[in-house]
């Protein structure tokens, strides 16, 4: 029986200083499932400007943010846009949105062939 793996380690270009001012770069990404892209379509802030629907993904996919207790939508709000672009990037990625990804991996083991792309990028799965 083999074991998936579904989150993927990032280091952030810049880094997000909490309150303490401590610079957070490290974190840790999962795949995302189909409630967390199509659940926060029912947010009120989603409805009312469809671009915070990427920020209320990213609050719930990333899993680990340096020491962060909780990961939630004031975080990524609060993140450098050459950060949010990054993980907006990463997620796209790891989730085959562009469909470059999807044409490069076979039906049968596709996700070792994601690991290997997502290798060849920089990223590191766990």
């Amino acid at each position: 029986m083999s074991v998936i793996s579904t989150e993927v380690e990032f280091t952030l270009p810049v880094g997000y200083r909490d309150a303490d001012g401590t610079l957070q770069r490290q974190g840790v990404m999962r795949m995302a499932t189909a409630g967390d892209e199509i659940l926060p379509l029912k947010d009120h802030r989603v409805q009312a400007n469809p671009g915070y629907l990427a920020v209320i993904v990213l609050s719930r996919v990333i899993v680990k943010l340096g020491t962060l207790e909780m990961i939630n939508t004031k975080v990524i709000e609060e993140l450098f846009a050459v950060d949010f672009n990054y993980l907006q990037q990463l997620y796209n990625r790891i989730n085959q949105i562009d469909g470059s990804a999807a044409d490069a991996v076979p039906e049968v083991g596709a996700f070792m062939g994601k690991r290997d792309l997502l290798q060849m990028n920089g990223s590191t799965l766990k």
